[in-house]
C-alpha cells in the first residue's frame, strides 16, 4: 500500500506544548542530570512532532483500517445469522 506523509505537523495548545516541554526537561534532569533551557526543550518537541507524527498518524490510520475490517466481518456474519433454516 502507497502512503502518503502527513505534511503538517501537529499543532499543540499552548498547554500541551508547555506540559510536554516540562516533561522533556524533567527526563533530560533525572536520566541525564542536565539542565537544558526552554529553546532547547522547544527544539527537541518539534524534532519529535515532526519525526513521529508521520509514524503515529500512519499507525492510527492503519489501526482504524483493521477496526473497519473487524467491524465488517461482524456485520457480515450477523447478517448470515438472519436467515432461517
Amino acid at each position: 500500500m502507497n502512503r502518503k506523509s502527513v505534511g503538517t505537523v501537529i499543532q499543540l495548545s499552548d498547554e500541551q506544548k508547555k506540559a510536554i516541554m516540562e516533561e522533556i526537561a524533567a527526563f533530560y534532569l533525572d536520566e541525564r542530570d542536565e539542565e537544558i533551557g526552554m529553546i532547547e526543550q522547544s527544539q527537541l518537541l518539534d524534532l519529535f512532532l515532526e519525526q513521529l507524527a508521520p509514524i503515529v498518524y500512519n499507525k492510527a490510520l492503519d489501526d482504524a483500517i483493521g477496526w473497519y475490517k473487524r467491524q465488517q466481518e461482524n456485520i457480515e456474519s450477523d447478517y448470515y445469522l438472519l436467515y432461517k433454516d
